[in-house]
Parts: structure tokens; C-alpha cells; sequence
């Protein structure tokens, strides 16, 4: 089987919420909520971080150190490459593009993107393009080859920062299969990634709710499930809105 490979793509210095990806989550770093919880696919051979020589991302070489996670350090903002030298350093084939503000992104969900991406469905799996899963289960998969061409031969600086993008934005040049969320994860309005401070209130809380019966592998459809009953707490980031990928 090919190799497959989780590169999560993080750094210290995000300018809405600086030091998120290492916010405490019911006594754990965020990230590794989020590799704890990627341990769980199946279908992934390893997982690595995808971060910056910055001398504030010493923090993440050290806590990847503490969680036994690979490193590749590379440019701060030319993420491409430095997600096509993670890979090409883990020996991937298959690539699953994993964004460091996503601590919640299902195991299930991964498999099922590589499941369909080895079935032969398209050359990206994505549940991204058409929204139905909530924003922050992103699972997009697709092949080493294919990225290391586009970061070869494609200088564009929005096309650098978002290691996806061009797949996206030329769909007569790739076969997109589109993942469509059943109903007890259906909840394309909801945030579950971390920018703000509210964003990290509402994983906090849904964290604090779930984790005392499942540890850190609750389902999707658990988390969906809790905030239809809890409306209050899936309102605690309602007013906080994404950042387009390209300036329009």
C-alpha cells in the first residue's frame, strides 16, 4: 500500500490568536489533542509537523520532542514547501493536509478520505469545496506527487500560504471527489477550528463535556450531537467568521 502520511502545517505566530496551537485543552496542548486524536485513523503509516525555522516555533520542536512527533522545519510563509518537504522526509505518498487549528478532525472522517482517495474516486478527496461537515473536520487527501508539481511549477503567493488551493482552483486539471456528511454529522455552519479566542472557549467546553466518557476519542457525530442539544454553546463563536483563502 502507499505510504500515508498526516503532515499537520502550525506555527507559533498566528496573527488573529498567537500561540494557539499550544493552548491548554482539559490539560493538553491543543496539537496534541489533535495528534492524539489523529493516532486513532487507521489509515495513516505516520504523522508529522510541518513547521517553521522561526525561533518562535522552538516552542512546537519541543513539544513535538515531548509527543514523539517528527519535525521538518522550513519556510515561515511558503507553507507549500514546507509541507512537500515534510512529506518528502516521511517518505509519503499520499498526503492527508492537516491544519494545525483543528483539533477536533475526526479519525473516521480520515479514513473514509483515504478509503475513497485508494478506491480510485478522484486525484483529491476534500470535504471542503461543497460545506456539509463542520468547518475544522476538514479531510483533504491526495497524492505526494501531485503536490510536489504544483510546488515546482506554480509561484502564486496565495497558492504558497494554502497547500490545497491550486487543486481547487483547477478542477479541468484534477478529478475532485467530494465527501458528503451524513446526517448525524451534518453541521456545515459550525466552527470548529481555532482563530479566536471564542473558537478555543467552544472547544474547551466541548472537550470538558465529552472527554470524561470517551478520553480524546469521541466521534463527530458525538460532538455534532452535543451542540443540537446545546445551543447556547454552539452560539459561544457564532459571530466569529472565517478568512477567505484568496483576497477577492
Amino acid at each position: 500500500m502507499p505510504r500515508t502520511i498526516a503532515s499537520i502545517e502550525a506555527r507559533m505566530g498566528s496573527s488573529r490568536l498567537p500561540g494557539k496551537v499550544l493552548a491548554d485543552i482539559g490539560g493538553m496542548a491543543l496539537l496534541s489533542l489533535l495528534v492524539r486524536r489523529l493516532r486513532l485513523a487507521r489509515r495513516l503509516d505516520g504523522i508529522v509537523l510541518a513547521t517553521s525555522v522561526a525561533p518562535a516555533d522552538d516552542a512546537l520542536v519541543a513539544w513535538a520532542k515531548a509527543e514523539n512527533v517528527p519535525v521538518h522545519r522550513g519556510s515561515e510563509d511558503d507553507v507549500l514547501a514546507r509541507v512537500v518537504g515534510a512529506q518528502a522526509a516521511m517518505g509519503g505518498e499520499i498526503v492527508v493536509e492537516v491544519c494545525g487549528d483543528t483539533p477536533l478532525i475526526d479519525p473516521d472522517l480520515v479514513d473514509r478520505a483515504v478509503e475513497t482517495y485508494l478506491a480510485g474516486a478522484g486525484d483529491v478527496v476534500t470535504n471542503t469545496v461543497r460545506p456539509s461537515y463542520p468547518q475544522g473536520c476538514e479531510a483533504q487527501v491526495f497524492s505526494f506527487a501531485d503536490l510536489a508539481a504544483v510546488e515546482r511549477e506554480v509561484r502564486d503567493p496565495a497558492v504558497r500560504e494554502h497547500v490545497s488551493l491550486h487543486f481547487y482552483e483547477t478542477p479541468k486539471r484534477y478529478r475532485i471527489a467530494h465527501l458528503e456528511a451524513p446526517e448525524a454529522e451534518r453541521l456545515p455552519e459550525q466552527r470548529l477550528q481555532v482563530d479566536y479566542p471564542e473558537d478555543l472557549e467552544l472547544i474547551r467546553g466541548i472537550h470538558a463535556r465529552l472527554s470524561p466518557r470517551h478520553g480524546v476519542g469521541y466521534k463527530l457525530a458525538d460532538i455534532v450531537a452535543l451542540l443540537r442539544a446545546d445551543p447556547a454553546l454552539a452560539a459561544v463563536n457564532r459571530h466569529c467568521e472565517e478568512r477567505a483563502a484568496r483576497a477577492t
